[in-house]
């Protein structure tokens, strides 16, 4: 009897072994927090399909927009931590929601598990070209001669707490123009329905044949898809310190074996060649780390943009 429950607790530790082992063994879903067609939408189908040859399954994107990108985040904090249903979250939703929240949905740090860091966003201030100003200091000059002529869309928190900010600094008198996502608010923008946007590199193409003007980029560097568009520091107003990241995290308690798994797929996709020529023609940096280099800086981030909420002058819901 000793001898058969020896080999059966053998069997089952093998079995567990080959279970463990197996992961992947069904697709898996990425969730997205924004609708098709926006950036991060983007980024996660070129990525996830790398991504997938590296897992050997597929990843299923699955738009989620809503709320801030709260409707997302709080889907995958409902899922089981197996590995199935991750979120690409981004600044956004885990570190500004929490700052624009009294009782924030979720708190970030203990309810989602850090997989890979994925890369930066772009943010810049564009303007219609009925605005007669080619820096930052005459749109502010413009602005000011004009209180209350002028309306801005935002199709992202980012976007919000950046002009509330550029408002509450320099005594600004705009009508802001909310949208449940960057691609209408950039479409009212070329129409010249909205005078100003701050959104990231969707609006590039827009801007070769005249139809946008970017400003000023508010990152702490140029982009390289948009090299001649200046930072705030260089335009004469101090950097807002904030990381407009992405990243790929999954719900509290993620197994380590299937973290590790993970991050080595995703960290090889962002160093194929491939994707980051298609990541280099979109204006987003990619930088892959370990799960451990990214939990830092989401924990880092979620401080710094608490600071810009407040200084803004925005109060939380």
């Amino acid at each position: 009897m000793k001898r058969i429950i020896s080999v059966l607790a053998a069997c089952a530790a093998a079995i567990a072994t080959n279970v463990q082992a197996a992961y992947p063994d069904r697709p898996i879903t990425l969730v997205v927090p924004f609708p098709a067609g926006a950036t991060t939408d983007t980024v996660a189908r070129v990525v996830s399909q790398a991504a997938s040859i590296e897992l050997g399954q597929p990843i299923v994107v699955d738009n989620k927009p809503g709320a801030e990108g709260q409707v997302a985040a709080q889907d995958v904090v409902r899922a089981a931590p197996d590995g199935y249903r991750l979120l690409l979250g981004t600044s956004g939703n885990l570190s500004l929601v929490p700052a624009l929240r009294k009782k924030p949905p979720y708190d970030v740090l203990t309810d989602f598990t850090p997989v890979a860091d994925v890369g930066r966003f772009s943010f810049f201030l564009y303007v219609h070209p009925s605005v007669p100003a080619k820096t930052l200091k005459e749109f502010l000059d413009y602005a000011k001669a004009n209180p209350g002529k002028m309306s801005y869309g935002t199709g992202n928190n980012t976007g919000v707490v950046a002009f509330s900010h550029f408002n509450t600094l320099n005594g600004l008198d705009l009508t802001h123009v909310p949208y449940k996502g960057e691609p209408p608010a950039m479409l009212d923008l070329i129409a010249g329905r909205t005078q100003a946007m701050i959104g990231t590199t969707i609006g590039a193409p827009y801007m070769r044949d005249g139809k946008l003007r970017a400003l000023v980029t508010i990152n702490a560097q140029r982009n390289s898809l948009l090299a001649d568009v200046p930072t705030l520091r260089e335009s004469g107003m101090r950097d807002l310190e904030i990381v407009p990241w992405a990243g790929l995290v999954g719900p509290a308690g993620l197994p380590r074996d299937v973290v590790t798994r993970l991050n080595k797929a995703f960290v090889a996709a962002l160093n194929k060649p491939e994707v980051r020529a298609q990541m280099d023609r979109l204006g987003f940096p990619l930088t892959p780390s370990t799960p451990e280099a990214f939990g830092r800086m989401m924990k880092e981030q979620l401080a710094i943009h608490a600071r810009l909420v407040k200084s803004a002058g925005l109060q939380p819901d």
